[in-house]
């Protein structure tokens, strides 16, 4: 039998687009209990039927695997942190979000698109996951556009596609590794790595082929600052991206967050929106900025 790398195997799932669900039940003991999945699908509508997969990494997998009834909570663009929260956070994590009880005592997830509470259908050990299919007994169901998630990063599709009506001709990645930024020179002054004349609708793809041909590897996340500049004239939309190590590329530099707000930087514009990250990234509450160089608003990711 042929030995597949699974790395490479799960890089090849992850390039199918999904959204992000809570799953969330309640142990024997009656505490909340719940897990970050892309791992979801509708099964049937008579009788209505819809499945996630728990892994057996979950510290909470026995709980799922043998549950009476669980909850899925589709979760709103905006909510990366909540997924985060139920991916990685070691400690209690619905101290952590705002949520409520439904049917059963389900644990519901406050700004969630969509939720289900579910009375366990069948549960199907398949290698290292549990297929759980549940029977839907009661959902809840509001409009809006749900978080994305492909190749290891978030994306929106609602807020990029207000970012794309704009029609930006720059586009940028502040690219984060550990408490260090990677700027480029320009001149005298800096700026985060940035693409000129990126067509609307391809901005993300197109920063992503940049960012490799400059040996950059890096995950784009999602759209941190979109506006206009008057003192260059041009549209600029920047995506928060990450890197697990300090590449090198030429012409760049890794620079302390700190130090962020002293520098000069190529514009005005860009120099308000570093200065806003260096402060953000003190608590890690980044938001979304819409506007203009000087005036715009600010919109929570929570």
């Amino acid at each position: 039998m042929t030995t597949l790398d699974p790395r490479a195997l799960r890089d090849a799932f992850g390039s199918f687009m999904t959204g992000v669900t809570v799953v969330t039940a309640r142990d024997a003991t009656g505490a909340p209990v719940g897990f970050t999945a892309n791992s979801f699908s509708s099964v049937s509508l008579d009788p209505p039927l819809l499945l996630v997969c728990p892994g057996k990494f979950l510290s909470s997998y026995e709980v799922f695997a043998g549950c009476r009834h669980f909850a899925v909570n589709i979760l709103a663009e905006g909510q990366q942190e909540v997924s985060n929260t139920f991916a990685g956070y070691k400690g209690d994590r619905f101290a952590k979000i705002s949520h409520q009880n439904g049917l059963h005592d389900l644990p519901l997830v406050d700004g969630a698109l969509a939720q289900f509470c579910c009375e366990t259908h069948q549960a199907i050990p398949a290698g290292d996951h549990t297929i759980l299919i549940g029977r839907v007994l009661d959902f809840s169901h509001v409009a809006g556009d749900g978080l994305g998630y492909v190749g290891g990063s978030y994306f929106s599709l609602g807020l990029e596609a207000e970012m794309d009506a704009k029609v930006p001709t720059v586009c940028g990645a502040i690219i984060t590794a550990g408490n260090q930024v990677l700027l480029e020179r320009h001149g005298d002054s800096f700026r985060p790595i940035q693409v000129t004349g990126a067509e609307a609708g391809g901005q993300r793809h197109r920063l992503a082929q940049v960012l490799s041909e400059r040996g950059i590897h890096a995950r784009i996340e999602q759209v941190y600052s979109s506006f206009n500049d008057a003192e260059t004239k041009l549209q600029y939309t920047f995506f928060l991206s990450s890197a697990d190590q300090h590449c090198a590329s030429a012409n760049a530099q890794w620079v302390p967050v700190a130090d962020l707000p002293n520098l000069t930087y190529a514009s005005q514009g860009i120099h308000h929106m570093m200065t806003r990250f260096a402060r953000e990234a003190q608590t890690g509450d980044f938001a979304l900025y819409l506007g203009d160089a000087e005036r715009g608003d600010i919109h929570s990711f929570r």
